[in-house]
Order: structure tokens, then sequence, then C-alpha cells
């Protein structure tokens, strides 16, 4: 509840001055391998505020993720958008991106560090209160999420879209400590309904306080424009399902950083 107060009180204090989402390159590392970031947050709010990470799909970190960190921020977040390939990586191509993405896919752990070092990075800035930090991510973001969450980060909730929803250790999912959110296209052929149905006894074995919702006729990457209008092609944009999943989302937002205790793992 603070944090809506928190909110009404920014925008009373905040009401003559001018209020502009400011973006900058963040770089950092994991190990020995240079990563640069997005960060974007609103310069009118004052003092620390929740932080969200943003995980972008497979192409890389690019203009998609970027303008969710944008979207986010302009509601009062601060927002990092992760970079899981390092500084100037980015696909070509869809096969450079399978590639680049199934190194991750193929190696859990190393998705894990990659992922915890833009966690880490998110929760040090000094505009972020560390202990109301959640992740969401798309496609490939979405399963990078998820893996993060398995891993015992100390994140109050994950939201993956459209993502991938298998792991080699779902016994790992004892260890999630936050609430997880699951927003999914009926008809996605890459994600079906076995992967989906596996996800739920998961989440059930391990008594994770978790939501999946399904969007009846959506098809993989079904909140991204650019992935056209054909469902036939298994990938393609729904305007009705972009909209009621960014609103589930904000939901959800609105529930773990008012409600913000996180499972004790021991």
């Amino acid at each position: 509840m603070r944090y809506l107060m928190a909110a009404v009180m920014t925008m009373v204090c905040a009401a003559g001055a001018q209020a502009a989402v400011q973006t900058e390159a963040v770089t950092y590392r994991d190990g020995e391998t240079v990563l640069e970031g997005f960060l974007a947050y609103d310069d009118a709010m004052v003092g620390p505020r929740p932080g969200v990470l943003v995980v972008h799909e497979w192409m890389g970190l690019g203009e998609y993720a970027k303008r969710r960190a944008r979207q986010l921020a302009g509601l009062g977040y601060v927002a990092f958008a992760a970079d899981m390939y390092g500084k100037g990586v980015r696909a070509k191509d869809h096969q450079e991106a399978a590639a680049l993405s199934g190194a991750y896919r193929s190696d859990r752990q190393l998705m894990r560090k990659r992922i915890t070092a833009a966690l880490e990075t998110l929760k040090a800035n000094e505009l972020v209160d560390p202990s109301h930090v959640a992740a969401i991510g798309y496609c490939f973001g979405g399963t990078t999420v998820l893996e993060l969450a398995r891993s015992g980060a100390d994140v109050v909730g994950v939201a993956s879209f459209h993502g991938a929803l298998e792991t080699p250790t779902p016994e790992d999912a004892k260890r999630i400590r936050g609430r997880v959110l699951v927003l999914h296209g009926a008809d996605d052929p890459h994600v079906k309904i076995e992967q989906v149905d596996a996800f739920k006894r998961e989440m059930d074995a391990a008594g994770v306080d978790y939501s999946v919702v399904v969007y009846p006729g959506a098809v993989h990457s079904f909140t991204v424009p650019e992935a056209g209008d054909d469902p036939s092609s298994g990938a393609a944009y729904s305007a009705d399902a972009d909209k009621a999943s960014w609103e589930a989302l904000l939901q959800f937002f609105q529930k773990i950083f008012t409600q913000s205790e996180v499972r004790t793992i021991g």
C-alpha cells in the first residue's frame, strides 16, 4: 500500500513539474563479458521506487525491449532492459538468433548467471528500492525470467510473455520466492498445451503462487507488432492479446508491489 500512497504523493508534489522519461545506456559485466543494458526512468519522481527488469526476445536487446522499458518508466517504475548476449552482439537473422539463444537454452546455469548480473545492476541503482524488484521477458526473455525465479533470486515476481516454459530442472521450482505470471497464446505452435500443463504441475508441486493466462487464437510473439499478421506462420501480432496481457501485467504489478513478501526458502 505504501507504493500506492507514494505514487499519489509524487503526483501531487510533481503536479507543476514536467515529467520526462530519461534513458541511458548502462555498461555492466558478467565475469569477463561486457554487457550494455538500457535504463529508463521518470525524472519527475523523487526517491526509490520499484524496479522492473525487462528481458529481450531471441534477436537480442533491440527497440522492442527498449520500448517496453520506456512504457514502464512512464508508469513510474525504473526499468532496465537487460543484455543477454554481450555489448553489440545482436542476431542478424533467425538462424543466428537460434544459435545465440540456443547457447543459453542448453546451459541454464549460464542463463541464470547472465540474467543475475543484470538483476544486480538494477538493484544497485540509487533510484530503485531493491526489495521491490520484478522481472518480465518476451519469448526467449520469458524463458529467462522463469529461470531467474527458479534460481531462487530475490524478486517479488516474474512474468513471461509467450515464453517457453520447460526446464531441465523442474525440481528447482521449490526455490521460487516470488509470484509467477505466464501469459500464453492458446495456439502457439512452439509452446504447446502439453508444455503448459507440465509447467502447471511443476508449479503446483512446488507450492508456487502462480497464474497462467491463455489468450484464444493467439500464437507465438502475440505482443510484437513486427511479427506480422499471419497466425498461420506460427508467430503473429494480436492487438487484443497484446492489450489484455499488458493489463494483466499491470494488475500483477499492483499486487506484487503492494504485497511484496517473498517465500522463505529453507
